[in-house]
């Protein structure tokens, strides 16, 4: 693999989907490349989100984000395969100069919101603040 070139591969998925079926095609993707004698990294899904536009008749679509370092023609047999498998709606990969292990932005987002609501949640179970007790008492004094 003399010729190795990073790429940031992302696609959406169809919405009818599960979550289990786009976690099925992200392995195969990472099979195809090492098959192909490429390697993946950071293999992350991203969720069902609003499409920004229609596709298909979608408005809605799994993304998923699979970093690879591999040779040119690895990519290209990735991207036909993208294109004739009907599970998928949009797929682009992206040349990139370093592959990036971190979470990226959209997963980094993602574990915010999830923290934000957990504690939203936490409040609301606890039935808000009711601090009136604490505050008689020390009136009281």
């Amino acid at each position: 693999m003399s010729d190795t070139r990073f790429y940031e591969h992302v696609f959406i998925a169809r919405p009818d989907l599960s979550q289990q079926q786009v976690e099925a095609i992200i392995e195969q993707v990472a099979a195809t490349v090492e098959e192909l004698g490429g390697k993946t990294g950071k293999k992350e899904y991203w969720g069902l989100k609003s499409l920004t536009y229609r596709i298909n008749k979608n408005r809605r679509g799994h993304y998923a984000l699979v970093n690879i370092e591999a040779p040119p023609a690895v990519e290209l047999e990735l991207r036909r395969r993208q294109s004739i498998n009907e599970d998928i709606i949009r797929a682009r990969t992206f040349r990139v100069d370093a592959l990036d292990e971190e979470p990226s932005a959209m997963m980094t987002r993602k574990d915010r919101d999830e923290r934000r609501r957990a504690r939203r949640e936490g409040r609301d179970d606890s039935g808000g603040y009711e601090g009136g007790d604490d505050f008689s008492q020390a009136g009281e004094e």
